[in-house]
């Protein structure tokens, strides 16, 4: 039988992915997509072996439906995130920031699929030839860590190139962008931004608020010059760092501005130096849901979309 969406591969609900954002994708949220039909992921970006093993222990005693991990390649404890993947029973992994080949016998034999989140074709069908089972292409529309192509002509070009399924990912926000990137080929979609939004994501008050005041000209990237790109909600701590970028100071410098901002933003509230990542997809976001009712909102739009005769 041919697939024809990617939860019939996952074995979930609906067609969605929760993309891993650094410190916010933890058990509370993803317990929650995984309920509402979508599959929630880990991030792990960020966190020690064993603060990774106990998000996963916690997400398997707030749901029994499918989730994943999220493993940055270039983090120095990736091995032992592999380890604790296939140790505690996780079967789905995303992967960015490197290569999962030295790692694919491995998960494989593990019976992990795996779907490594790339920024343009000629990566993907790298990953396709490892032995993938799907890619996620995210488009420079997202927040957070970017690639230089737009959603979707990645996603046209990708659909055409690799047999595989592909995901579509960056400034999908709505049933509107699902149908979207359906018709484009594309077996299902991975957001973050829209829940960002959403009463069970663990981000401060101050950046949900924030997320509801901005709209799609409100985000800025920087990092363009150091070949680091990152899409973030405009403020001063952005501002200084393209002044600075401009100016051609080192990378140490521009690296020692960021420290803990993330943190700041997401833990703290910090809205002035805070790291508020988001998508240009913020414009189209107005209200607190829960992650059940966004998604219900998700599938009530799409079955509503019709296109006009030609």
């Amino acid at each position: 039988m041919t697939m024809t969406l990617i939860n019939e591969l996952l074995g979930i609900k609906y067609p969605i992915i929760q993309g891993a954002m650094a410190k916010i994708s933890t058990s509370e949220l993803v317990s929650a997509v995984s309920e509402a039909g979508g599959l929630g992921v880990i991030a792990s970006g960020g966190m020690t072996t064993e603060q990774v093993r106990e998000e996963v222990r916690k997400t398997q005693k707030l749901t029994d439906k499918p989730f994943a991990v999220n493993v940055m390649l270039m983090m120095e404890n990736r091995d032992d995130i592999i380890d604790v993947v296939i140790e505690e029973g996780v079967k789905i992994i995303t992967s960015g920031a490197g290569t999962p080949k030295p790692y694919m016998k491995r998960l494989k034999e593990a019976g992990v699929i795996v779907m490594p989140v790339v920024p343009n074709v000629d990566i993907a069908l790298k990953m396709e030839k490892l032995g993938a089972d799907a890619v996620i292409v995210e488009g420079m529309e997202a927040g957070g860590h970017i690639g230089e192509v737009c959603t979707f002509p990645l996603v046209s070009a990708a659909t055409q190139a690799l047999s595989i399924p592909v995901v579509a990912a960056g400034g999908l926000s709505n049933g509107q962008s699902l149908a979207a990137a359906l018709a484009l080929g594309a077996k299902g979609v991975q957001m973050g931004t829209v829940y960002l939004a959403t009463k069970e994501c663990p981000v401060s008050d101050a950046y949900k608020e924030q997320i509801l005041l901005s709209n799609e000209t409100s985000t800025v990237v920087t990092g363009r010059k150091n070949g680091a790109p990152v899409r973030n909600i405009r403020n001063e701590m952005t501002s200084h760092y393209l002044e600075l970028e401009a100016k051609e100071v080192s990378r140490d410098e521009l690296e020692a501005l960021t420290i803990g901002s993330l943190y700041k933003a997401v833990k703290e509230g910090d809205m002035v130096n805070g790291s508020v990542m988001a998508g240009q997809i913020i414009g189209t976001i107005s209200t607190i849901k829960t992650v059940q009712e966004l998604h219900d909102e998700i599938l009530e739009q799409y079955r509503k979309v019709s296109l006009p005769k030609i």
